[in-house]
């Protein structure tokens, strides 16, 4: 209906059309200042190139903003759109700027004169996010905010901000210069000159991307990828390595794509006190509730032949039930003292789905992306999970089609495989259902050197997320979804979005 992407729970048509001025004048309700400033924003942009129409020189407000908490739960909003007026009632604000988002579609591709309808509509999962690896390749304030602009035109809520990696470390903290000064500077070897790409976030740039999403009520989680994937941050910190006491190895940003040994000590606690003065000076940057601290691909090999992580594994009793040290459980018991430093600052640690496999804290929300089945069996363990499958669902750094031509790595992931992600299926058991908080999309960088790439990559994959995290699984249907796309694949075009062009199928 309209192209409308996520597809709202309800819609119903009225007769008439509702004519614009250029700048429509909007009221706003006391507290909702902030949503009429985004929505003019919009509109304004949406409207600019639009031929005008009778009602430029009309004065009056045309579009009223509301609160109503009895329009649903959190994000929940009424839209109703009659032949004189526009009334946007939200359950809350955030609500409001997922109504002004509808609107923002409909002035896109309906120009100044929009159909008259009402909608009433609301979020199925509370967590809709997309990730953007920016430790692999470094992207500029300015792209993120138009990640984040796109991502709110489609009811997205979380930007997931990949900061740290074994190729670079990106965040500039002013109490550990040296992180960003060592960590983020590689040698790219694909040219015959010597050429080092760098790059870094401020404090500004921070609380500027911050404060541009709160906007938009999206939140933003960054992430500090630990204990694995840590040799950008062991180039300033060689002597968090485990085999530093018998080497003087020193580490440099990879620029090279893998797994590799650069992993922190977990039996010393001078890791634990640099990562807590690190998570210390991110707190005050951050307003999110969540922490992602990484967990992932962690080599172990290294920690059972290293006498300071046997010695912690030793008289921490961690292990197996053979008797044996255990590894596993020296990475639980690893983040688990992470979580525990994060918690005394307010913070939630996130960690992906790997930290279960020593049983970790269930305080720690977890990221599925090995497979579904990790996740449901993590809510099944009583753990709360975002799902985010790399299987033919959520990475989108996969190619669209089995083509030679496409750019991609790893996998194939269509439009369709996307927008058949579920993050709980019906047969799930009440129990694990209840413990999915939702799910988001990945978007790795080894190969997405430049931000257009990038936007190739996800869209439209991101626009079947979107609706697969908002709309109820019984009112999705791909034909529809596809049809609706013909409109919206405009509006991408008209924002001069870099899209693939090819089959959704």
């Amino acid at each position: 209906m309209y192209g409308l992407i996520p597809l709202p729970l309800q819609i119903h048509e009225r007769k008439g059309r509702l004519a614009l001025p250029a700048n429509p004048l909007i009221e706003a309700a006391p507290g909702l200042e902030a949503e009429r400033d985004l929505l003019q924003g919009w509109l304004r942009s949406a409207l600019d190139k639009a031929p005008p129409t009778a009602v430029d020189s009309v004065p009056g407000p045309a579009i009223r903003l509301e609160l109503d908490p009895s329009v649903g739960a959190s994000e929940a909003y009424a839209l109703s759109i009659g032949p004189d007026a526009v009334l946007l009632r939200g359950a809350d604000a955030a609500g409001v700027a997922r109504g002004a988002a509808t609107l923002y579609q409909l002035a896109l591709s309906e120009g100044r004169e929009l159909p008259c309808l009402d909608i009433a509509d609301a979020p199925r999962f509370a967590w809709r996010g997309f990730m953007l690896d920016c430790a692999r390749a470094f992207y500029r304030v300015e792209f993120l905010e138009r990640l984040i602009d796109l991502a709110a035109l489609h009811k997205l809520n979380v930007f997931h901000w990949h900061l740290s990696d074994d190729q670079a470390w990106r965040l500039d903290l002013p109490g550990l210069p040296e992180l960003a000064a060592q960590g983020g500077r590689r040698l790219d070897r694909r040219f015959n000159a010597v050429r080092y790409r760098e790059g870094s976030y401020t404090m500004a740039d921070v609380r500027r991307l911050v404060a541009y999403a709160a906007a938009r009520h999206m939140e933003v989680v960054p992430e500090i990828d630990v204990p694995g994937h840590s040799s950008a941050l062991l180039a300033s910190h060689p002597e968090l390595w485990c085999d530093a006491d018998h080497s003087d190895r020193r580490f440099e940003p990879e620029d090279r794509f893998g797994v590799f040994d650069g992993v922190l000590c977990a039996g010393r606690n001078e890791s634990y006190e640099l990562l807590g003065s690190v998570f210390k000076e991110m707190s005050g940057l951050f307003p999110s509730a969540y922490v992602h601290a990484g967990g992932d691909e962690v080599p172990k090999a290294s920690w059972l032949s290293c006498d300071h992580c046997r010695k912690a594994m030793k008289e921490e009793g961690l292990r197996d039930e053979g008797g044996a040290l255990d590894p596993e459980r020296l990475q639980a018991y690893f983040m688990d003292r992470v979580a525990k430093s994060l918690s005394a600052l307010g913070k939630r640690m996130i960690g992906w789905d790997e930290v279960v496999d020593g049983a970790c804290s269930k305080d720690v929300l977890i990221m599925a992306w090995r497979s579904p089945e990790h996740g449901y069996k993590a809510a099944e363990q009583g753990y709360d999970v975002v799902m985010c499958p790399q299987t033919k669902s959520c990475y989108l750094d996969h190619k669209h089609l089995d083509l030679f031509e496409e750019p991609g790595q790893l996998g194939v992931c269509t439009v369709r495989d996307s927008y058949a992600f579920d993050p709980a299926p019906a047969w799930l058991p009440d129990a694990s259902k209840d413990r999915i908080r939702g799910g988001q999309a990945n978007l790795w960088s080894e190969l997405m050197y430049f931000g257009r790439q990038a936007e190739y990559m996800l869209y439209p994959r991101l626009c079947a997320i979107a609706e697969a995290l908002w709309t109820p699984s019984g009112l999705k249907d791909f034909s529809d979804f596809s049809l609706r796309m013909d409109t919206h694949e405009r509006r991408l075009d008209a924002l001069g979005v870099n899209r693939y062009r090819g089959a959704l199928e």
